[in-house]
């Protein structure tokens, strides 16, 4: 027998909120959280705008100072997202079975400190001023910090909160890029609906917003170099897009078994219902152009879901800004929704925080779950200018209030990776 899948609780820290209801109020109004970045002198760079998270403090979340000293940005807001998280569920005073408790988390590459970096590199040139390995071996390396690599092994956000949390049970990091928190909350429902455990906090965090990650993004092309006000740089689904706007943050959501969650009377927010994941196999940096992979997976979601096409009120679409992305997800929904494409309303928020990468997915699934609370979907800001490849309803600049009972949230990453939820309003 299968165990039906709900959520219980959400947190979130994000460009334009620090907390999840500070985020979700931002977003349904339309604000921004993109703006010139500040954490380090951008004077030098071609892309100077990113979704950073400011005025956070994390020794409001964690009270040892050695543990912070192994935290990179990103385990951070994870572990911030986790503690809200916990809080919103009613878990934090009636914790769970650990052996029951479980973490997942979509993750990938971590922030560089290129400061320490360079200094150890500076400390290993030679007297012509190349660098010589060995010089690195004898001495270099005494500029790094000795626990250095603990700040960046991808499972270190997953460690961190399962150790706060002690969650003994399953635990895996996803890193699968764009998709990798979309497939980490996949994971989660698959773990709890097989009765492998009771309750599994699943999301992502993630921080690509650092000197050396922000000329890799310049370098592939990815991200926009426009010279627009900062709020209006990422604007999926128009005309003038030009690529991404990179973006921090981390979302945590509590996932139970119905049957636990009723046994501590907790409140249901939703019910997930469906995962579904593929691969291109067609390019690393470019989507397969007729959506092929796209459509598989959200074909699969909704199969596992035992969804119709027309029974999704709304799609949390991936909705990068890209030309490439945009357009593919455009044609996927075309081919599996038909007739009905035009009239199901979606939108992308990245329009207003820039693109997590690791955490996007779960950001995202996070707003469908407060859709069907509310009664609301957020906009996609800055469509001022449809592009005539991109002729879906996209919620345009302003949110709007319906009904929403079932939502489809879709995330697509580089190399190929392909992810789609399915998640309904709870009903007992």
């Amino acid at each position: 027998m299968t165990a039906r899948v709900v959520v219980t609780g959400y947190g979130a820290v994000a460009p334009n909120g620090l907390d999840a209801d500070a985020f979700w109020k931002s977003t349904v109004e339309g604000k921004s959280g993109i703006e010139t970045i500040r954490s380090f002198d951008v004077s030098g760079f071609p892309v100077r705008v990113a979704g950073e998270v400011r005025g956070f403090d994390a020794k409001k979340f964690v009270s040892n100072p050695k543990s912070l000293k192994v935290m990179g940005k990103n385990i951070r807001f994870g572990v911030a997202a986790a503690q809200m998280a916990m809080e919103n569920a009613g878990l934090r005073e009636r914790a769970p079975d650990p052996t029951r408790f479980g973490v997942t988390v979509g993750s990938g590459i971590v922030p560089t400190d290129v400061e320490e970096i360079g200094a150890a590199v500076m400390a290993s040139l030679d007297e012509q001023g190349r660098f010589d390995v060995r010089r690195f071996g004898e001495g270099g390396q005494k500029q790094l910090f000795p626990l250095w690599l603990l700040k960046h092994l991808p499972n270190m956000v997953a460690a961190h909160i399962s150790i706060l949390h002690n969650a003994q049970g399953p635990n895996n990091t996803i890193t699968t890029a764009c998709s990798a928190s979309t497939q980490a909350i996949g994971e989660a429902f698959r773990i709890l609906a097989r009765g492998d455990a009771d309750v599994m906090l699943a999301g992502g965090a993630d921080s690509r917003i650092d000197p050396l990650s922000l000329v890799a993004y310049t370098l592939l092309g990815a991200v926009s170099t426009a010279s627009r006000p900062p709020e209006k740089v990422s604007r999926p689904f128009d005309r003038a897009r030009d690529g991404f706007v990179l973006g921090e943050g981390a979302a945590m959501l509590v996932l139970e078994t119905e049957a636990h969650a009723r046994s501590r009377g907790a409140t249901i927010l939703a019910e997930v219902t469906g995962y579904g994941s593929s691969f291109d196999a067609y390019g690393i940096t470019k989507p397969e152009p007729e959506g092929r992979g796209a459509v598989q997976a959200m074909e699969r979601a909704l199969k596992d879901a035992r969804t119709a096409t027309d029974e999704v009120d709304y799609i949390s679409a991936h909705g990068t800004s890209t030309v490439l992305n945009d357009k593919m997800e455009t044609v996927a929904i075309k081919a599996l929704f038909r007739d009905r494409a035009r009239r199901v309303p979606l939108s992308s928020i990245k329009s207003m925080i820039g693109h997590l990468i690791g955490a996007a997915g779960a950001m995202e699934f996070l707003v469908s779950v407060l859709a069907i609370r509310d009664g609301v979907v957020p906009p996609t800001i800055n469509l001022d200018t449809p592009d005539p490849d991109c002729d879906l309803d996209y919620v345009p600049n302003t949110a709007r209030a319906m009904k929403v009972r079932c939502v489809l949230s879709n995330s697509f990453g580089f190399g190929g990776q392909n992810a789609a939820l399915v998640v309904r309003e709870f009903r007992g």
